[in-house]
């Protein structure tokens, strides 16, 4: 049996090599998956599908740049949470999910705010987003993959709770069977780790100056 890593390399090869029936292959695989991440956080169905088609567009149009080491659900993933953002922008929102070590055991920094943000601080170039979108799935992917390799099971079940499926810190808890802390720990460590993988890859401060405001 193909584990998922050699499954979705070989999707990625066919859809490279214009293969239509995998292309329909990675929407089965991974459209659920992405829909119920989108629409626990907009609670808008037909926005969260349009979004969900972006980020497939979004990774087609990539594929060419697309390292195949990384994981290709991580990297897909990063993709729609970035439409999302730009989604929530464009309504006035913004999602406070900061790439930021904070620790907070309340679970704040997973919801969504309704605050209004001006103009010149939502307006991004294409090539500035693009960057941003490597930048965190080349991070992303480091990190599960790490967490893959050391058989931490529980860490990365934690971050997918808080950051796919949209859980609170406590039903997190409750789910994995672990204290409130540990899942706000794993929280911070996440954060900080994605923090330093982000800025090993010397981008410039302008493309994620929230790394260098603290």
């Amino acid at each position: 049996m193909k584990r998922p890593n050699e499954i979705d390399r070989v999707l990625v090869e066919r859809i490279g090599s214009g293969d239509g029936d995998a292309w329909s292959d990675l929407i089965a695989r991974y459209e659920g998956r992405l829909l119920a991440f989108v629409e626990s956080r907009l609670t808008n169905r037909s926005a969260s599908e349009d979004i969900v088609q972006e980020a497939f567009v979004g990774f087609l149009n990539s594929l060419p740049n697309y390292d195949n080491r990384r994981s290709l659900e991580s990297y897909l993933f990063s993709i729609c949470a970035y439409k999302m953002t730009d989604y929530l922008r464009r309504e006035g929102r913004r999602p406070a999910i900061p790439l930021s070590s904070g620790q907070d055991s309340s679970g704040g920094h997973w919801q969504l705010e309704g605050e209004a943000r001006p103009a010149s601080s939502i307006a991004r170039s294409v090539e500035r987003k693009g960057l941003e979108e490597d930048a965190l799935a080349e991070a992303l992917s480091a990190q599960v993959e790490k967490w893959q390799t050391k058989s931490d099971w529980s860490k990365l079940k934690c971050i997918e709770m808080l950051i796919v499926r949209g859980k609170s810190n406590k039903l997190t808890a409750e789910l994995l069977g672990i204290t409130e802390q540990q899942v706000a720990n794993y929280k911070f460590d996440f954060l900080a780790r994605l923090r330093t993988l982000v800025k090993r890859q010397d981008l410039a401060p302008e493309v994620f100056p929230e790394l260098y405001d603290q």
